[in-house]
């Protein structure tokens, strides 16, 4: 058995971007999840992971040699007000790994303790966010969505104070890189060109390799950010907090705190305990989306050249490629979720289904699932306008293999994510892991995962969701 073979490369740059910090460990850490399809990628031995060595380093009680054990500094936007020093307040990156593929991975503990950056918190996480973030980006790597992943989740043994004392969890994130439009923030703020400059060279190694300049690697950005923002939209899912610290620049959906999937469908609909105006809703987010990408424009602008204008001007010209990258990807998805080819005439058909679901707050996963098997129709009240929009939606000829590959069966919905996180925290973990297998192939039927495709009954649905920090 064999422990991970780190090779970090964050650590080399300018030590202002971080700080060193080990995490605190746990007093009686339990093994909850271990993923083993995803340790197998990355290269790593599953039976070391298992085992008390691999139990000490995912706990935080113990590290590798040539583990990093950093807390990354960042700034960030939050609900479009700038806080120049945020960092990772309670995670701690281990380190870096390379995959038999060639590709580089971080290794982080969310919820490993206090570093520079907490801010009056305790570095601590309690179960519930780390089950929901494990779900939930598992499944969003199993629908084919650009996401950070969870490598493993375990009890630490320790108790953790929020409005009650709740059993306390670490998670192992793995990320491409967990650099954020944020991170550039906290040296735009403070005019630290060196190391904005270190920075860019650093994503461009890193992500983007083909981008020959700094405008280059904006332009690449925006592309990333507006393929996934409508992969998100096309699966209903809202994150519910699109702060600047919460955009990868890596085009992964990070952070999955107050993120949530919808049931019924509505563009308005949000879940976040925190977005009290809607700022990040469903139909904000591509909209969102470009502001954060000004955001990074700016701090890249002081790298492209001495003449500002021309500068100013480039970058303003990537940032306003996004609507059309954007509708372009999100003309793809919807109409896949038709069987359709992209074309104006699909988009029609696509439109006035969610003008009928808007209506009615159909739900969102069943509708589209729905269309393959006939089942569509039972999601409505004015089954008449259904039937008219599916006559002309027939005679388009859609393809019911282009539709199972782009309309999952099942999302992790909220209240099946509150079931087994309530049942966790009583000792049970059997709803967890029967979420998680049938999350794992969310385009299979299978019969006896059929109750987790129901929507919520009316004393069942989940309105809000929390960061859980």
């Amino acid at each position: 058995m064999n422990a991970p073979i780190f090779d970090n490369s964050y650590t080399a740059l300018p030590p202002r971007m971080f700080a060193q910090v080990a995490p605190e460990g746990s007093t009686d850490p339990q093994l909850i999840a271990l993923n083993l399809d995803l340790a197998d990628r990355l290269g790593l031995d599953g039976d070391w992971l298992a085992g008390p060595e691999g139990l000490a380093m995912l706990s935080g009680n113990a590290l590798p040699r040539g583990a990093a054990s950093i807390a990354q500094a960042y700034a960030g936007h939050q609900f479009g007000h700038l806080s120049p020093q945020l960092g990772d307040g309670r995670a701690v990156m281990i380190g870096e790994i390379v995959a038999p593929d060639g590709a580089r991975f971080d290794l982080q503990l969310k919820g490993a303790g206090r570093t520079p950056f907490s801010r009056q918190g305790d570095g601590k996480s309690w179960l519930g966010p780390v089950l929901r973030e494990y779900l939930d980006s598992e499944f969003m790597a199993a629908a084919g969505v650009p996401t950070t992943r969870a490598l493993a989740a375990i009890a630490t043994g320790d108790m953790v104070y929020r409005e009650t004392i709740l059993p306390g969890a670490v998670m192992t994130r793995v990320a491409s890189s967990h650099v954020r439009v944020g991170t550039f923030e906290y040296f735009g703020v403070r005019g630290d060109i060196e190391a904005l400059r270190a920075l860019t060279d650093h994503i461009i190694a890193r992500h983007y390799p083909d981008a020959a300049d700094v405008s280059e690697l904006l332009e690449q950005v925006v592309g990333a950010q507006a393929g996934l923002v409508a992969q998100w939209m096309a699966l209903g899912f809202i994150h519910g907090v699109m702060n600047t610290d919460n955009m990868a620049i890596s085009g992964e959906t990070i952070d999955y705190g107050p993120a949530a999937f919808m049931d019924g469908y509505h563009p308005d609909t949000k879940f976040s305990s925190i977005d009290l105006h809607g700022r990040y809703a469903w139909a904000e987010q591509p909209h969102v989306a470009v502001w954060n990408l000004a955001q990074f424009a700016s701090c890249l602008i002081p790298l492209m050249g001495a003449d500002q204008d021309k500068a100013i001007e480039r970058a303003t010209r990537a940032v306003h490629g996004f609507p059309d990258l954007y509708q372009a990807a999100w003309k793809k998805r919807f109409c896949a979720k038709l069987g359709l080819p992209a074309s104006d005439a699909a988009v029609g058909l696509v439109n006035r289904l969610l003008d009928l679901m808007a209506k009615e707050r159909a739900d969102f996963t069943i509708v589209f699932a729905g269309l393959s098997d006939g089942t569509a129709r039972d999601a409505f009240i004015d089954t008449g306008a259904f039937d008219l929009w599916r006559d002309d939606w027939r005679s388009s000829g859609p393809d019911p293999e282009i539709m199972a590959r782009a309309n999952p069966l099942r999302i992790p919905r909220n209240h099946r994510i509150e079931q087994a996180i309530q049942a966790a925290v009583g000792g049970d973990y059997r709803p967890f892991h029967r979420l998680d297998a049938a999350l794992r192939h969310p385009f299979e039927m299978r019969e006896e995962w059929a109750d987790l495709s129901k929507p919520p009954l009316e004393a069942e649905r989940v309105t809000r969701t929390f960061c859980g920090t």
